[in-house]
This record gives C-alpha cells, structure tokens and sequence, in this order.
C-alpha cells in the first residue's frame, strides 16, 4: 500500500489551468483513480496551487472516498490581489473536516520562475503558516532556489508547526538536516531516478526512512524511463524500488513506513 502525498489529478484530467473541472472532467478523474489503485496506490492527496485549483481539489475529494485536499496559493500563483484569494481559502479551511482538507499547501517561495515578488511571496507564505496553525494543519511547502530565504521565514515559526512536508524536495545536505531536526518530512519524488541527481540520493540516504513520504507531483516529473510522458500516482513504485535499493530494505518495508508517516503528517486514519 502506498500513499501518493502530493499529486494534482485537476490538471492531469484537463489541459489548462486555473478552470474549474467540468462534469465531464471530475468523472474522468475515476480513471486515474482506479489505475493508481490497481498499482498499490490507495490515498491521493490532491494539492491545491491557486484558488481555482484548490476548488478543484475540494471537488475531487468530495467525489471520491480515495482523494483528500489541501488549499493554498502557490508562490508563483501570489498575483497582486492574493489576498483576496486567500480570504476564500481561509474561509473553506475552517471547514477542514467536511471539505476533508488535510493541509494548507502547496505553499512557499520560488525564487526561480522570473520576474517574482520576494516580498510578496514571503507576506503570502506567512499568512498560509498562521492559517495552517489556526486549524492544526499541515504544510505542504514549496521551495525553489530559496531556500535560506525559507529556512529564515520557517525559523519564525517552526517551534508552532508540528506537521509539515518539503514538497519534492530537492535541496541540500544541511537543508535537510535543519528541517529533519525540526521533524518535517521530505517528499520524495521519481527525480529520485534521474541519472544526475546524486544529491537527492546522498540526501534520501542519509534521512532516516520515518522522515520520507512518497509523492508524484503528477503529471509533472515522471520517473526516467518515462521521461517527457506525462507522470501518474500508479507510477510510485517505479521509484520506491529505488528508495529502497538505497535504505538496504525491501520495497514492502518502504511502503509500510512511508504510508505510516503520510498517515501522521495529514492526519489519516490508518
């Protein structure tokens, strides 16, 4: 069994963003569903990166019993009049358990998509941590190329977090250890895969197996056998196998732990 902790099954169903899901569109999504199922795959956690897609995660989840949300405004999504947005966020959010939102997220700073606004990013990241804090949520969080910046923003406030996961984590060695010490999780994708990317798997060495969870990010960073296709929840095995080569465990133990630590991170029933 295992737990897809950060897929976006809104935008795998249609081709555009920032759309609500047609009728159409939510019924297709049963398809992805029952593939990922048939590979193991029982939990999706569906992550929100905007208002609109965020409303397509609380569509989802409501739809079927496998998929949970989370809600936030991504970084590269904090329009000027973000603020706006997140009163509508922040007003579904207070009704966490009937929308079965599970985590404010995905949310952050990203200092690689040009032109961005740092001030804006931090003001909105913050305003997401308070919100996750209000209602015992937890974080999905986003980085790219900032991470001192972040670490700076979370210093204000990691001592209240108690939940949190670094989505498709990708930094260095000390990152890691500065976040594991504070007992967040990293999410670990199919990069994992990618010939290049020794740094990932020095650092996925060096972090214990109850700090990991597993996630796609799909349809984006499939594994590399499938590079340039488009990702998939069913693919997680593809890449536990090689999480597990690394640990010296089986694939089994590997799923075991990490749909254990998904279930403490987002509040899951076993």
């Amino acid at each position: 069994m295992f737990i897809d902790t950060h897929c976006h099954i809104n935008i795998m169903v249609k081709e555009s963003f920032d759309r609500l899901l047609t009728d159409q569109e939510l019924h297709d999504a049963a398809a992805v569903i029952e593939q990922a199922k048939a590979a193991g795959v029982t939990t999706i956690i569906n992550v929100g990166t905007s208002l609109v897609e965020s409303l397509n995660c609380l569509s989802l989840a409501k739809r079927y019993p496998e998929v949970f949300a989370t809600v936030g405004i991504h970084p590269c999504d904090a329009t000027p009049d973000w603020q706006k947005d997140f009163k509508i966020i922040a007003q579904h959010a207070k009704e966490w358990q009937q929308h079965r939102i599970v985590a404010i997220g995905e949310v952050g700073l990203d200092f690689y998509h040009k032109p961005f606004d740092a001030p804006r990013q931090r003001d909105c990241f913050k305003a997401h941590i308070e919100l996750a804090l209000e209602h015992n949520l937890a974080l999905s969080i986003h980085v790219r190329e900032a991470g001192q910046e972040l670490l700076r923003v979370l210093d204000e406030y990691h001592k209240q977090i108690k939940r949190a996961v670094i989505h498709c984590f990708s930094q260095p060695q000390d990152f890691a250890d500065e976040v594991l010490k504070w007992g967040f999780y990293l999410g670990i994708d199919a990069p994992i895969t990618y010939p290049k990317n020794e740094l990932l798997r020095s650092v996925v060495i060096n972090a214990p197996l109850t700090s990991l969870v597993l996630e796609t990010d799909a349809p984006f960073l499939p594994p590399q056998a499938l590079r340039g296709k488009k990702n998939h929840p069913a693919y997680i095995a593809m890449f536990a196998g090689v999480i597990a080569d690394l640990k010296g465990v089986s694939v089994e133990e590997v799923a075991a732990v990490t749909t254990k630590n998904a279930q403490k991170l987002f509040g899951l029933a076993a």
